[in-house]
């Protein structure tokens, strides 16, 4: 008789060992199931903003419809700006104007002559020196005229610049890359300045994207910024890789938890935001409760 470990086949045949075996399979792959199964999370929108006009003024184009997506700096509205135009032509007409300076060179030129003979005839006593001192203030005052025509120019210049901001406030573009999430106002309605204002258009940046998970008491300090984690999203295969952007400080006292925000990448905007998505952290144990108790 060899020594060891026997095997008996009667053994598997009996209909306990062979549940109990079923039981402890089945408990093995259900507590698999739920450690895979990780954090609950929320893919939201980057960022949501409403864009409102700065200055008021009838809208005279919207180039862009609900659902569109749109690029930073992309114009987005424009509103009547006939006046703010001119206004602008006119400014600029005046800062390139140069007939005053002209002439006040001329007279600082001429003037300048004039005190260099009376200097010439005073020194040889053929003019007193009244004469002198009047050809001297005389070229003093063409060289202040001169100086308030070249600030002149330069205020023209500066009010020129002033104008084109003003017609820039009246073309709205869009303040990064999105997604337009709704247009509450047309052309032909009249575009008020403020908050409490009611807004033209809504948009999203949903490339990044957010994602907003609540982790327990037991996991803080282990979760590092800038870290990468997988991120499953509800209705999709497959998982996304995110990176750890914000780790609250604070613990929520009443709850025991703390908050912690993923920036996941959406450069082809494949992923909407509004999705239930669950997240693995490493070295994290994963709740063991149903999803939703």
């Amino acid at each position: 008789m060899k020594h060891g470990i026997t095997h008996d086949p009667a053994n598997t045949s009996s209909p306990g060992a062979w549940l109990a075996a079923c039981l402890v399979a089945c408990i093995l792959v259900w507590s698999q199931g739920v450690q895979a199964k990780g954090f609950d999370c929320l893919i939201e929108a980057n960022q949501t903003i409403e864009v409102r006009s700065p200055v008021e003024g009838v809208i005279e184009k919207i180039h862009v419809e609900r659902g569109a997506v749109v690029r930073k700096g992309q114009l987005l509205v424009e509103l009547e700006s006939d006046v703010e135009r001119s206004n602008m032509e006119s400014a600029r007409y005046r800062s390139q104007m140069v007939g005053r300076i002209e002439s006040s060179r001329n007279r600082v030129e001429f003037s300048g002559k004039k005190l260099e003979r009376a200097q010439e005839l005073h020194s040889q006593n053929f003019v007193a020196a009244q004469a002198r001192d009047e050809a001297e203030t005389e070229k003093r005052l063409a060289e202040s005229e001169l100086k308030d025509a070249i600030e002149n120019q330069e205020l023209a210049r500066l009010e020129y610049r002033r104008a084109g901001d003003q017609l820039k406030l009246r073309a709205l573009r869009s303040p990064f890359d999105g997604y337009v999430l709704d247009r509450m106002l047309h052309p032909g309605d009249l575009a008020e300045s403020g908050s409490g204002r009611k807004p033209i258009l809504k948009l999203a940046q949903i490339n990044p994207l957010r994602v907003e998970v609540v982790l327990p008491q037991e996991a803080y300090g282990r979760i590092t910024f800038g870290s990468t984690v997988a991120v499953s999203a509800e209705g999709f295969n497959g998982k996304y890789e995110a990176r750890v952007t914000v780790v609250d400080k604070v613990i929520d006292a009443a709850s025991g938890t703390f908050g912690v925000r993923l920036a996941l990448a959406n450069p082809n905007g494949m992923l909407p935001a509004g999705l239930r998505c669950t997240v693995e952290f490493p070295g994290v144990k994963s709740p063991t409760a149903p999803r939703g108790k």
